[in-house]
């Protein structure tokens, strides 16, 4: 499994601001970094224009993280540190072997008891064999890229679909995401069994999906749609309305937003783990010409553009409102009213009156 750890690893050692390399193996195997650390990385990497790497580690000196990932995320990284000394002076086949046991990954794989686990082992011990032939890790790493390149071979201008389960840790230029009604998503089986907990995960997808995109995410909606051999009316999607409007082109007007609510918040920018506080809506059910669509630049919302200083009252999604009490560049100490002092990125408050 080259593409999981080994060579995940192997990339993020010759190039550490791979993303892709380093969402593929973050928690793999599982050391305590779940989809909200995950997040939050993604978002501060985006809205600071840096690697996830680069995120994660200055992530390790904030309170923004539980204390667990912090420290999970700073082990993952000193390894990273180490090892990628280690490349320098070491065969490349040996590295691979210090990187599958200290990572965990032949443990995992030793301690699983699925059909596949022997596989997967016998599959490790190849790979270790194949790498000897090589000079160094960079010449192995270009051959296993020079061989997917010419297995993909050289289809021209294609359109891949997937599910936004099997979208994670990829990245389009542009990402067409259709569907997105009430009841279809998120999905009213998942509200049903599951309540604010299926809710939260349906929202968590949406965020998956409209990160996918480098340039453009495109969703789009129906105003009437065949559900087992039923014609059934449809209505937006309320992940719809909590998308920021300053960053929305709208192929097709939406009826039903009272002008009076204000502006939609900006809610991926400064919440990773969620959107923001659910947009207020009137009484009055959406509707829309079939085939709406709405076209959403996918780049990192703006931000406040306010400078931070000892003094500001502010506001954190997570923490609630405070007194910065010192800024360092991105980095603030903020004395919050109700959750004590905290260290926390700039890119994760706003001004205390924009938060009203």
């Amino acid at each position: 499994m080259i593409a999981d750890v080994v060579g995940g690893d192997s990339a993020r050692l010759v190039q550490p601001d791979d993303d892709l390399a380093f969402e593929r193996i973050v928690n793999t195997p599982r050391r305590g970094i779940g989809d909200t650390t995950v997040r939050a990385i993604h978002s501060l990497a985006r809205q600071q224009g840096v690697s996830m790497s680069e995120a994660a580690a200055r992530l390790t000196e904030t309170d923004e993280l539980k204390a667990a990932a912090r420290k999970a995320l700073g082990i993952l990284l000193r390894d990273f540190e180490r090892w990628r000394n280690l490349s320098a002076g070491m065969p490349q086949d040996e590295l691979a072997e210090v990187v599958l046991d200290e990572s965990g990954y032949t443990a995992m794989w030793q301690a699983d008891k699925s059909p596949e686990a022997p596989g997967r082992l016998e599959n490790l011990k190849e790979l270790i064999t194949a790498m000897e032939e090589f000079e160094n890790l960079t010449g192995f790493l270009e051959h296993v890229s020079l061989v997917m390149e010419n297995a993909e071979g050289n289809p021209g201008e294609m359109v891949s679909i997937m599910t936004l389960h099997s979208a994670k840790g990829l990245e389009f230029d542009v990402v067409f995401l259709p569907g997105w009604e009430e009841g279809l998503f998120p999905h009213q089986r998942a509200l049903d069994e599951n309540g604010a907990v299926g809710l939260e995960e349906e929202r968590r997808l949406a965020y998956v999906g409209l990160t996918r995109a480098k340039r453009r995410a495109i969703v789009s909606y129906a105003a009437n749609r065949r559900i087992h051999n039923m014609w059934q009316s449809a209505i937006p999607s309320r992940f719809v309305a909590e998308l920021p409007r300053e960053h929305i082109e709208r192929a097709s007007d939406v009826v039903g937003i009272d002008p009076g609510d204000g502006p939609l918040p900006s809610r991926f920018a400064e919440t990773p783990g969620g959107f923001a506080p659910m947009a207020r809506r009137s009484d009055r059910l959406w509707s829309s010409r079939p085939g709406a669509v709405i076209d959403v630049p996918a780049r990192p919302v703006a931000r406040s553009g306010a400078h931070y200083r000892a003094g500001m009252r502010v506001f954190h999604q997570k923490f609630g409102y405070g007194e910065v009490i010192a800024a360092d560049g991105d980095k603030l100490d903020i004395d919050f009213d109700k959750a004590g002092t905290k260290k926390v990125m700039a890119g994760f408050v706003v001004p205390a009156e924009q938060a009203r």
